[in-house]
C-alpha cells in the first residue's frame, strides 16, 4: 500500500485547507489576495507597501484586466459594507470573507462588463433575476444569439417580446423596425391584415362597452339590447382564443354579423332610415365637393397642354348632375313650405272656429 511521505502529506494537507477556503468563499479569497495587495487608486508607491495591478498581474502570470476585475469587485462589496476597504487591509492580511455565493453578485469574468453597454447589459440582467455574465455572454456573441432565434421558436418569442419592450425607449430601432416591416411585402401584407382585424374588434367592442354602434353611413346610434348581447358574445370568443391562434377569421364574422344587425336596426326604423339617408348624402357630398376643389389649373403653365374633348364633356355631365340635384333639393324645400303653410292655415281656421 503506498504511503505518502510527510512532505507530501503536508502538501495535499495545504491544498485541502486551500481548497476548502475556496468552497466556502469562492471568488473572495483571490478577492482578498488582490485588496490586500494592490494599492488603492490615490496611493503612491511611497505611501503603502502594496504594488500596482500592472506588477502584480506580473507577478501572477495574468493579465491586469483579470486582476482590475477582482479588484472592482471587491472595491463594490466594500462599498456595500460586506469586506473591509483596501485602506484597511495590508499583505498577508487575514479577514472573515463572506459566503461564496454572494461573490457572483460582484464579480463578473467578463472585461465587457467594465464598460457602460456591460453595465447596463448587468443591471438589465440582474433586474431579470439572471447572472450578469449570461447576459453578457450572449451580447458578445450576436451570430450565436442569431443561430439560436432561427432554429428555435421559443429563443424567437423570446426576442420578440424583448424587442416590443424596448421600442419604447429607442425611437432608432423603431422607425428601423418599421422600415423593415414596409419593405418587405409579406410583413406589409400582414401587419395590413391585423390592422383590419384590429379595426373590425375595435368596432364590436366599442358596442359592447360603449354601448353604441356606428352605421354605414356613420352615424352612431344606440345599440339595441339584442345586438349588445349579440356583440359580447363574440367578443368574448376572441377573447378565449390563445396567443398564437390568429383572430382574423374571428373578428371578421364578428364584425359582419354586428354590421349586419346594425343595418337591419337603422332599416326597421323610419325616423333612423331618414337620418342614414341625409347622413350618406352629406358624406357623398364632401367628398365629391373635396375631390372638385382638387381639380384646379394652378400648376398648369398652359391649358392647351392638357385639354382633351373627354375632360368637357365629362364636366358638362357633372354640371347636368348638380343641376338636377339642386332642382330636387329646391323642389323638396319648395313642398316642404307649402305643406308648413297649409299646417299653419289649418291651425288658424280651427283657431278661429
Amino acid at each position: 500500500m503506498w504511503s505518502a511521505e510527510p512532505d507530501a502529506a503536508e502538501l495535499i494537507a495545504e491544498d485541502a485547507r486551500d481548497f476548502g477556503v475556496y468552497a466556502r468563499t469562492g471568488g473572495w479569497a483571490f478577492g482578498l489576495k488582490v485588496a490586500r495587495s494592490v494599492r488603492p487608486g490615490g496611493q503612491g508607491a511611497d505611501e503603502t507597501p502594496k504594488v500596482s495591478a500592472k506588477a502584480f498581474a506580473e507577478l501572477a502570470g495574468c493579465s491586469a484586466d483579470r486582476v482590475m476585475r477582482y479588484y472592482k469587485a471587491w472595491d463594490k462589496a466594500a462599498d456595500d459594507g460586506m469586506v473591509p476597504h483596501f485602506e484597511a487591509l495590508s499583505p498577508g492580511m487575514e479577514v472573515e470573507l463572506p459566503d461564496a455565493d454572494v461573490w457572483l453578485s460582484y464579480y463578473t469574468a467578463r472585461s465587457s462588463a467594465l464598460t457602460r453597454r456591460g453595465e447596463a447589459i448587468s443591471e438589465a440582467a440582474e433586474a431579470e433575476g439572471i447572472r450578469p455574465t449570461k447576459a453578457l455572454e450572449v451580447a458578445e456573441n450576436p451570430t450565436a444569439l442569431r443561430a439560436a432565434i432561427l432554429a428555435d421558436p421559443g429563443t424567437a418569442e423570446a426576442a420578440r417580446k424583448a424587442l416590443m419592450d424596448r421600442l419604447d425607449e429607442d425611437p432608432a430601432l423603431r422607425t428601423e423596425l418599421v422600415r423593415d416591416i414596409v419593405r418587405t411585402d409579406d410583413l406589409k401584407k400582414a401587419v395590413a391584415a391585423e390592422a383590419k382585424a384590429g379595426d373590425r374588434v375595435g368596432y364590436v367592442r366599442q358596442i359592447v362597452e360603449k354601448g353604441q354602434a356606428k352605421t354605414p353611413a356613420g352615424q352612431m346610434i344606440d345599440a339595441p339590447a339584442e345586438l349588445r348581447e349579440e356583440a359580447e358574445r363574440h367578443l368574448s370568443l376572441i377573447d378565449e382564443l390563445d396567443d398564437g391562434e390568429e383572430s382574423g377569421e374571428w373578428a371578421r364574422e364578428a364584425y359582419d354579423t354586428v354590421r349586419d344587425m346594425v343595418a337591419q336596426t337603422v332599416q326597421s326604423d323610419p325616423e333612423l332610415r331618414v337620418q342614414e339617408r341625409r347622413a350618406k348624402f352629406y358624406s357623398s357630398l364632401q367628398k365629391a365637393t373635396k375631390v372638385f376643389e382638387e381639380l384646379t389649373f394652378d400648376d398648369v403653365e398652359e391649358i392647351d397642354d392638357i385639354y382633351e374633348d373627354d375632360m368637357v364633356r365629362r364636366l358638362e355631365d357633372l354640371q347636368q348632375a348638380i343641376g338636377a340635384c339642386i332642382s330636387a333639393l329646391q323642389t323638396a324645400t319648395a313642398q316642404q313650405a307649402a305643406t308648413a303653410q297649409q299646417e299653419q292655415d289649418a291651425s288658424q281656421e280651427q283657431s278661429a272656429s
